[in-house]
């Protein structure tokens, strides 16, 4: 079965408490039965960290065997070199995700690290933009697969 994994970073496990103005009242773990429910034909696994490490060190792990990671960065998108370099070093396609669109926020959240090392970016969707980022695998990466 097709591999897909969602990697969350800091603070985006308090999905659903956080600055509901930004980032909506609906958590991640039921957001997440919504998304297996809609793409029965893939198999999703998710991780969120608050740690650099553990996310460069999940990258790694499967990085080589995946058909495709989404990741959100949260605040590691806009300080985490060591995180951009893990993603030029695996062979897994990335979709980056953002809920909040980070170019109309502060303007340090301008600087993104991670979008070079992608090959698509999502931002200003919301939870919405994890279906889009799946799709997008789906239709631009998968298919070619099978």
């Amino acid at each position: 079965m097709i591999q897909i994994i969602i990697i969350n970073g800091p603070n985006l496990n308090l999905l659903g408490k956080r600055q509901p103005e930004i980032y909506g009242t609906k958590s991640f773990d039921a957001y997440f039965i919504e998304l297996e429910a809609m793409f029965p034909e893939y198999n999703f696994h998710y991780y969120q960290s608050n740690h650099e490490g553990d996310i460069i060190d999940k990258l790694h792990g499967v990085g080589f065997r995946y058909e495709g990671i989404i990741l959100n960065a949260g605040g590691f998108t806009h300080t985490s070199i060591a995180i951009m370099d893990a993603l030029k070093s695996i062979t897994t396609p990335v979709v980056e995700v953002h809920m909040s669109n980070i170019y109309a926020r502060e303007s340090f959240r301008h600087i993104n690290y991670i979008k070079e090392s992608a090959i698509h970016s999502i931002v200003g969707k919301g939870l919405d933009g994890y279906t889009e980022a799946v799709q997008f695998l789906k239709e631009n990466v998968i298919k070619t697969k099978v």
